[in-house]
């Protein structure tokens, strides 16, 4: 009888074994879910092939006489830390219907998340490093449309950045710049995206990332941090690549205050919530008020009503020693590859009150400037200080940036985004807004996100929203993966140069095409006349 079963068994068991083989060199092939760091051990929790850690801590949570000082080491832990939960994103005002803004807030918010591929790579993988907008007075880690899923499906360690807002982020005070003088001052926000740029050093590898390969990008006040950053010299080499979508470039809201001047506007913030006196004594006060009363009614809506008690970044002469402007200028910036761009209907600010107002500034060139932003010869005053406010703010300024670094030497791309989502058109006629690119980049365009930004609108993203999604999320992935965002199956796009001043416009036809810039007249213009 054994005999008989010899030729069935054996073949079975060699099966089974075989199987069992591959069942544990599958398992094998996954990345472990417990990763070392420099302050203790964390456990992160695979869903549909990514691995994702987090809430893990990148300095010493800023609360009590932490408040107000630049991020402290981070203080270790024994055992294995859980890191399957978001940390608390940072104290704001609150700002409702808005798909990008902070959730579960509190004071003790200096963490990072970190996602990448579920299965272990044979090589280091790129990391990109996300900044979110917000006016550096509201947003988070926790939306949904900043959650780094997909780019970690696509071959990416992602990590995420919770950094100090408002005044928690900027603010300085007679006796702050007293105490410990040898401190950074008053850029708290800025000073910990420094501080999570260096955990990303110390710490990636631990996740699979490649500490020398990293890509920062952020849009509107997050892209200015990734300005803020290039231009800063305590920023050298802690990133090899920047993206800047929405964030400016330029200074037509005029160079940060200096300290003496963020100062004074935060001792008349320390009178409005009785704190007299500028020693020791009123810091403390200071220190020790409820956080409500630091974040009153501070959003980015109310964030010009509160300059007279509200500095924002300062210029301390280190951190922020100039305007990013001035630094690209003279090329004293970190030499990186950049990819810069704005939206085709993006946020401006101006404030003419007739078509001559608006106009005069354009000088001798009046007419041409008119021709340019009133083309029907209509007088439509709003949409024409649109325009004029946008490309001030936004679209000449990513144009700057691009021109100057490759005037350099250095590879610049630009884009525009002109694409106007399915669940957006009837919000949206004049093109994409501010901010509406970025479920696009991420590849999350979705009904989470359908579902803030216009509630009435009922269904799923039509496959031309994916198509868009796909193609936009594929240039980012691209670029940091090899600093260039070209690759198969996507259209070319050409390094800038300013004698054929090309740029990557997505379309509102859903297509993505590189041209000249068919907005050059305006482009010129403005450029003659930015402050």
């Amino acid at each position: 009888m054994l005999r008989r079963l010899l030729p069935i068994t054996l073949p079975m068991t060699l099966a089974i074994a075989a199987a069992l083989f591959a069942t544990n060199a599958a398992r094998a092939a996954d990345a472990p879910t417990v990763v070392a760091i420099d302050t203790g051990k964390v456990q992160g929790a695979v869903k549909a092939g990514v691995l994702s850690f987090k809430g893990i801590p990148f300095a010493a949570q800023p609360v009590g006489d932490l408040r107000w000082r630049p991020p402290q080491p981070a203080p270790r832990w024994s055992g294995v830390k859980a890191a399957t939960a978001f940390g608390h994103d940072c104290l704001q005002g609150i700002v409702r219907n808005d798909p990008g803004m902070g959730t579960d807030l509190g004071e003790d918010c200096l963490n990072v998340n970190v996602w990448r591929p579920a299965a272990v790579s044979p090589k280091k993988l790129p990391v990109m490093v996300w900044f979110y907008g917000g006016g550096l007075v509201n947003g988070g880690t926790q939306p949904e449309i900043y959650q780094g899923d997909n780019f970690a499906r696509d071959g990416v360690v992602f990590v995420s950045v919770s950094y100090r807002l408002g005044r928690f982020g900027f603010f300085a005070f007679p006796a702050l710049s007293a105490e410990r003088p040898d401190e950074l001052k008053g850029n708290y926000g800025y000073m910990d995206q420094l501080a999570a740029l260096k955990w990303v050093q110390r710490n990636i590898a631990a996740f699979g990332g490649d500490p020398r390969q990293v890509t920062i990008f952020g849009e509107s006040a997050g892209g200015f941090s990734v300005h803020t950053l290039v231009a800063s010299p305590l920023a050298k080499g802690l990133f090899e690549r920047a993206i800047v979508e929405s964030g400016g470039g330029r200074t037509a809201e005029g160079p940060a205050p200096a300290l003496a001047s963020a100062e004074t506007q935060g001792l008349a913030f320390a009178r409005s919530v009785g704190v007299d006196g500028a020693d020791a004594a009123a810091l403390a006060k200071l220190r020790a008020l409820p956080a409500d009363k630091v974040t009153g009614n501070l959003t980015m809506y109310t964030a010009a009503a509160n300059a007279p008690i509200y500095s924002g970044p300062i210029t301390d002469g280190k951190l922020v020693v100039e305007t990013p402007e001035q630094a690209y200028r003279a090329g004293r910036q970190n030499k990186v590859a950049l990819i810069a761009g704005a939206n085709g209907a993006d946020l401006g600010f101006n404030a003419a009150k007739t078509m001559d107002e608006l106009i005069a500034p354009f000088g001798a060139k009046k007419a041409a400037a008119l021709a340019a932003y009133d083309p029907q010869g209509t007088g439509a005053l709003p949409a024409a200080r649109a325009k004029v406010g946008m490309d001030q703010l936004m679209l000449e300024p990513a144009r700057f940036d691009v021109r100057t670094f490759a005037a350099q030497g250095l590879p610049a791309w630009e884009f525009r985004f002109d694409y106007v989502g399915d669940a957006l058109h009837a919000r949206a006629p004049n093109g994409a807004p501010h901010a509406s690119e970025i479920p696009f980049v991420f590849d999350k365009y979705g009904q989470i996100y359908i579902g803030i930004v216009s509630p009435t609108h009922s269904g799923s993203p039509t496959a031309l929203d994916s198509q868009v999604a796909r193609t936009a999320h594929g240039y980012w992935v691209n670029f940091a993966k090899t600093g260039d965002p070209n690759g198969p199956g996507l259209p070319p796009w050409p390094r800038y140069s300013a004698a054929k001043d090309e740029l990557m416009i997505f379309q509102r036809d859903g297509t993505a095409k590189a041209q000249p810039d068919p907005l050059k007249a305006r482009m010129d213009l403005t450029a003659a006349i930015q402050p």
